[in-house]
């Protein structure tokens, strides 16, 4: 990747010219982008990886960007042509949000999430409300009944996390192409029963976390999963974990202690499963506070 290889500028060239792109290279080296008043980085991570960053509002030149400027964390990088597509992508979702004319207005309606700070009308009975913490969606009663019932929040609340995702699907008219992806990735992630019946698919392995979780735990539900894990200051480069039968936790719940090599200790998307065969049940001194004093059975 080089210098050269980066424009110092460009300009969106949609036909309402919005909004304005920028690329270049910062004080500091890296790769840049601004969109309209977002600011957009590829920064350094460990292993020689690459991050997307983002700032807001940083009015010098790209060459007078800083890593300080940068505080949001939006994801790894495999490469330049990563960030140009994700440079892309902000560009689309800005210009159609701009053209679905969405409304910012003032706001004291009292919110699940506290007081809410202002708002935003996405359509008439469609607001997105702002608080001090949080924040998310309310749907007059009549757009709630528009939710398919399986989604569908008493009350019209819909937090902003994964709930707006159900709104999104409700409403695809009222989001952006961008948010619907996203709204999409989030109902197959985190209530694909209903998604399957929605829209009238099954889900395969990889297209949904919480389907995946639970074929996980189904398959390792007499397993050892660790639940808590340290590096062990009596046997180093082994890493001392406490694991329980499928990982369960609570009151009356059986804990092993064991010691896995430090290389091979690698959690994964659910869990680290402990193999009997090769990593051994430990009882000597413990790395843990709770421990001390305790050995394994």
């Amino acid at each position: 990747m080089t210098a050269s290889a980066l424009p110092t500028t460009m300009t969106d060239d949609s036909a309402a010219g919005y909004p304005e792109v920028e690329f270049g290279r910062s004080g500091d080296g890296f790769l840049a982008a601004r969109v309209a008043d977002t600011a957009f980085a590829m920064l350094p991570a460990r292993e020689g990886r690459h991050y997307l960053a983002t700032g807001w509002r940083i009015g010098r030149p790209i060459a007078e960007w800083k890593h300080s400027d940068f505080y949001g964390h939006s994801g790894e990088l495999a490469d330049e042509a990563a960030f140009r597509a994700k440079i892309a992508e902000n560009a689309e979702h800005q210009r159609e949000a701009r053209a679905l004319g969405r409304r910012d207005i003032a706001s004291t309606a009292n919110t699940p999430w506290g007081p809410s700070q202002g708002a935003t009308v996405y359509a008439e009975g469609v607001v997105c409300h702002s608080t001090a913490g949080h924040g998310g969606f309310h749907l007059s009663a009549e757009r709630n009944r528009s939710v398919h019932s399986m989604l569908r929040a008493r009350g019209g609340w819909y937090e902003e996390d994964e709930g707006w995702a159900i709104v999104a699907i409700t409403f695809p008219n009222l989001f952006t192409s961008y948010e619907r992806r996203c709204a999409e990735r989030t109902i197959r992630d985190s209530w694909p029963d209903a998604w399957e019946v929605i829209f009238g698919t099954l889900l395969q392995p990889g297209e949904s976390r919480e389907k995946d979780r639970r074929a996980f735990e189904t398959e390792h539900a007499y397993d050892w999963i660790v639940v808590s894990a340290n590096a062990s200051d009596q046997h180093p480069g082994f890493v001392e974990v406490v694991a329980t039968p499928g990982g369960r936790r609570g009151a009356g719940t059986e804990e092993r202690r064991f010691l896995v090599p430090s290389d091979e200790y690698r959690m994964g998307r659910f869990g680290f499963v402990v193999d009997e065969t090769r990593h051994s049940v430990y009882s000597g001194p413990s790395s843990f506070v709770t421990w001390q004093g305790r050995t394994s059975p």
